[in-house]
């Protein structure tokens, strides 16, 4: 395992994968090992235009001809509550089984703004949206047969993240890292709720894991800087991707990981094992200690419930789970 990489995801031949944000960094290096490996992979994005010059570049780094099926390039926009529900429900209208759903796609330290539905960017994106997308897909995850997997990916910038309950679009102040931290650890009490959820309500074959990249370089350093027109901090940044970052290849194995390698439980969460988890290989690791607040994983929830106007219903999913297994258990007999 300290040595896995792209190279050891197993054959993906009839799957179908979900990931936010593939276009571009980390969600597009993972696309491109995903179809290669043989699945198919919805690519989630918030432009189609970008979308479809990111499919065409993996379609000829990656062999593919033109127009290849193996390649769904979708609007997705998780910063709009419409679009994620118009989203889901043209994917459950097309696709019987879903295996994986990457939730990949975020925005980092960027100037206050909010989504369209008034939510601070960081947090209405990088949680609320997925947290609404996933909720909207899980039916279908839970019933597609064999091992299904929600993996979340979040950061090491957790470890400074802090639940404003009070304050949680942070209208009365404002620090870009402090909301991005909040988001990511949102992502993780989410990631660790629903797989708690999941295994209260008998749900044994979806596991829900989480992952962060270490210090990967990729385009998400340079979005805050750019847009705070700020040429000196941008040239900072790329100064840092230089030094400290490690390729986007190596930065996508942990989602790669999560979201393939066997053995993978639910509530894992999996990061580069190398210097001060920056880089290197995946592995299991453990997150910081708020991250496993189940007081704090359940009023994020109900809270999040609440501003999506998504609700879970894990009680359904037990029906529906008992309900095929009778329908299959009865075509065997006969």
């Amino acid at each position: 395992m300290s040595n896995w990489t792209a190279a050891d995801v197993p054959d993906l031949s009839g799957q179908t994968i979900v990931v936010t944000g593939a276009n571009s960094g980390l969600g597009f290096e993972a696309t491109r090992v995903f179809v290669r490996k043989g699945a198919t992979v919805v690519m989630a994005c918030r432009s189609t235009d970008r979308g479809e010059r990111a499919a065409a570049e993996i379609r000829e780094r990656e062999g593919f001809p033109a127009g290849d099926p193996a390649l769904d390039v979708r609007e997705c926009d998780l910063g709009d509550l419409a679009s994620v529900e118009s989203f889901a429900d043209d994917l459950l209208a097309d696709y019987e089984e879903l295996h994986v759903l990457c939730n990949n796609a975020g925005v980092m330290a960027i100037p206050r703004s909010e989504t369209a539905d008034g939510f601070e960017t960081q947090f209405g994106v990088n949680h609320l949206g997925h947290f609404a997308l996933t909720g909207r897909l899980l039916d279908r995850i839970v019933a597609t047969p064999g091992e299904t997997r929600v993996v979340t990916h979040s950061s090491g910038a957790h470890q400074g993240g802090e639940i404003d309950f009070d304050d949680l679009h942070h209208e009365e102040s404002y620090g870009k890292w402090e909301a991005y931290g909040q988001s990511k650890l949102a992502n993780l009490l989410f990631a660790y709720e629903l797989q708690r959820r999941l295994s209260a309500a008998g749900v044994e074959d979806t596991v829900s894991a989480a992952c962060h990249p270490g210090y990967a370089a990729t385009s998400l350093q340079s979005r805050g800087p750019r847009e705070e027109g700020s040429t000196v901090k941008l040239y900072a940044m790329r100064a840092a991707n230089a030094v400290f970052g490690q390729p986007p290849e190596m930065g996508a194995l942990p989602l790669l990981y999560a979201a393939t390698a066997t053995g993978v439980d639910g509530g894992s969460y999996i990061g580069p094992g190398g210097l001060f988890d920056m880089r290197g290989h995946p592995e299991p690791q453990r997150s910081n200690d708020r991250s496993y607040d189940e007081d704090r994983a359940d009023r994020l929830w109900t809270v999040s419930e609440e501003l999506t106007g998504v609700s879970y219903d894990f009680e359904g999913l037990v029906a529906e789970t008992a309900d095929e297994a009778g329908d299959e258990a009865a075509s065997a007999a006969d």
